[in-house]
């Protein structure tokens, strides 16, 4: 049984967040637990992460504005 509250959905692991970096740039990415997405400031793209898994495809990703 999953834990996590579903308002919030399920909670990245730390150590895997340090280990991601963007597909794209590289760069870091920055973890918006509310919208459970994975930013790029660095390509402007912020990706999913669905069922705790993150989705690094750039034809996923959200355009930042």
């Amino acid at each position: 049984m999953n834990d996590a509250s579903p308002a919030s959905g399920p909670q990245l692991d730390r150590r895997m967040l340090e280990a991601l970096v963007c597909p794209l740039t590289q760069g870091p990415l920055t973890y918006d637990a509310a919208a459970q997405e994975l930013i790029s400031r660095s390509a402007g793209l912020a990706f999913p992460i669905r069922e705790g898994i993150p989705i690094m495809l750039e034809s996923e990703a959200r355009a930042l504005e």
